[in-house]
């Protein structure tokens, strides 16, 4: 980030290449749309490289650049009014040598669209919790720096969102 604040554009375009991918899963499953998620994650970086003189190293930059974009993608919720999501079926795109049968596959489809529906209902920040916990895979300390809350708030975030999802999916089925 020194380097950055002081022009150096090859650390910025490492800096991008690096966070890049991790960012725009993110913010995809934040938005529900890769063309949403595209501006958010651009509009991210842009943010980091305008205020890199006032990031403080004693802090995880991971924290700071998620926390910026975090902060984006609620502010595009609430401004459009959309909460969408991502399946949670990682392997909804990678098919393996071995697919498995087609009333199986139905049934999965059918079970992450329930899924699905249930986490479109999730308030922004239980679903912000969530998506870096499931899929960005952050520690609960992490989350809880990213979002600038307690560890606790992080815990009863979470907490909140799988009851939710549970009395959604219970009454779906």
């Amino acid at each position: 980030m020194e380097q950055i604040s002081s022009g150096q554009e090859a650390a910025f375009r490492l800096l991008v290449q690096r966070w890049e991918s991790p960012l725009f899963g993110f913010l995809w499953r934040m938005t529900g749309s890769e063309d949403d998620a595209r501006d958010l994650c651009q509009d991210t970086f842009v943010t980091v490289y305008s205020r890199s003189s006032e990031y403080k190293p004693e802090g995880k930059f991971k924290s700071w650049l998620f926390r910026i974009a975090g902060n984006s993608a609620r502010s595009f919720l609430r401004r459009r009014k959309i909460i969408g999501w991502v399946s949670f079926d990682s392997t909804k795109h990678d098919r393996s040598e071995n697919c498995e049968l087609p009333d199986a596959e139905v049934s999965r489809n059918q079970q992450v669209k329930i899924l699905q529906a249930a986490v479109d209902k999730l308030p922004p920040r239980q679903k912000q919790a969530l998506v870096l916990k499931r899929y960005q895979q952050l520690s609960q300390k992490e989350v809880a720096e990213v979002m600038q809350i307690s560890e606790s708030a992080v815990e009863s975030l979470l907490v909140r969102a799988l009851t939710q999802l549970r009395k959604q999916i219970g009454r779906s089925q």
